[in-house]
């Protein structure tokens, strides 16, 4: 079935005003944390620039770092097709430059995980020579958006071809993320977790990240069916986890495609509201994977349809706050700083 005829599950929006109901503040407020995962934007989720990411890391939580992941922004426009992503490394140096320049509490984007067309097989390589070297040391990895499903599209991205963790060509290019040293982010649907586990087990000795817990996914045919899906999402995950070239991120959830209702709802949700929903998800990874190999990730401004940023990490504290010291210094930063060597 085409792409272009799937049923679209729309994104939970960023509504200011909405968000501006209910503020909460920071949990914890000396714990160290890295933020691995947020974007930038120059218009979707209504424009999500430094300025909007500063205002929201100053909201009360210590941050001491970024790690801006791809999201096909600021492409360049002309030049070899396979090339243009590398605008977008380009862009987000010159704005980390800039903001850091300007404050001194966090360093954003002081790790850049951007994109190159793995599908191009060993041709690859002159993009990823290409990111990293106009990364100017911040280079760390590349994403390759997989998620796709044969009975709806996310609204965020274009689906990718099914399958393409299968590709030989795809793996073809894949093989020469080792050669560079990079590490590999994996935004798929819990229904293709069998597909990375094949990956992780053919790339051994490439870093291997899974975003947004492996996306449970509670909505399209799913609708409904979360018991059964956290089921199967947990078997897969017990499978991945013995690979120890993969860690896993610990976020996302505030994304529609997950199935829970918060955006919907007149008032957005509490910490505890949020931390009640997701403990369940959040802690089976913590157990399978261990804190060594989970990374807490905000996902802004995707996840700021749901809720702000100082609640959503509040939620997290709520769901670590049994755990000791060590468990939440890897839980919040070692981990991260470790997987992208910040």
């Amino acid at each position: 079935m085409s792409s272009s005829i799937l049923p679209i599950i729309p994104r939970a929006e960023v509504r200011p005003d909405w968000l501006a109901q209910y503020t909460e503040a920071a949990l914890e407020p000396d714990l160290p944390i890295i933020d691995p995962h947020h974007h930038l934007a120059d218009t979707h989720w209504g424009g999500y620039m430094a300025d909007d990411l500063l205002a929201d890391l100053n909201s009360g939580h210590r941050i001491e770092s970024t790690v801006f992941i791809q999201v096909g922004f600021s492409y360049r426009q002309d030049g070899p097709e396979a090339l243009r992503p590398v605008g977008e490394t380009e862009r987000v140096v010159r704005i980390a430059k800039q903001a850091n320049a300007a404050q001194s509490r966090t360093r954003i984007c002081a790790g850049i995980v951007g994109f190159a067309e793995l599908s191009l097989g060993a041709a690859v390589e002159e993009v990823l020579a290409a990111q990293v070297q106009v990364g100017e040391g911040r280079f760390r990895g590349i994403r390759c958006h997989a998620a796709a499903h044969e009975k709806f599209q996310y609204g965020v991205m274009h689906s990718p071809p099914l399958h393409v963790y299968l590709n030989p060509q795809f793996r073809e290019g894949f093989a020469k993320l080792a050669q560079f040293g990079l590490s590999f982010d994996s935004w798929a649907y819990h229904t293709q977790l069998g597909e990375l586990t094949d990956l992780a087990k053919a790339f051994p000795d490439t870093p291997i990240v899974i975003d947004h817990i492996g996306v449970p996914l509670g909505v399209g045919p799913y609708t409904g069916q979360r018991g059964a899906v956290f089921a199967e999402w947990k078997k897969q995950l017990q499978r991945i986890a013995q690979l120890p070239n993969v860690s896993i991120k610990l976020g996302g959830l505030g994304m529609s495609v997950f199935g829970f209702p918060f955006h919907k709802q007149p008032r957005p949700p509490t910490s505890l509201e949020l931390a009640d929903a997701w403990r369940p998800y959040i802690l089976t990874c913590i157990e399978l994977f261990g804190p060594e190999r989970c990374m807490f990730e905000s996902n802004f401004p995707v996840d700021k349809g749901t809720c702000s940023y100082a609640v959503l990490w509040n939620a997290f504290k709520h769901i670590t706050s049994g755990m000791s010291g060590d468990e939440k210094r890897a839980l919040y930063r070692d981990t991260a700083q470790s997987f992208y060597r910040l």
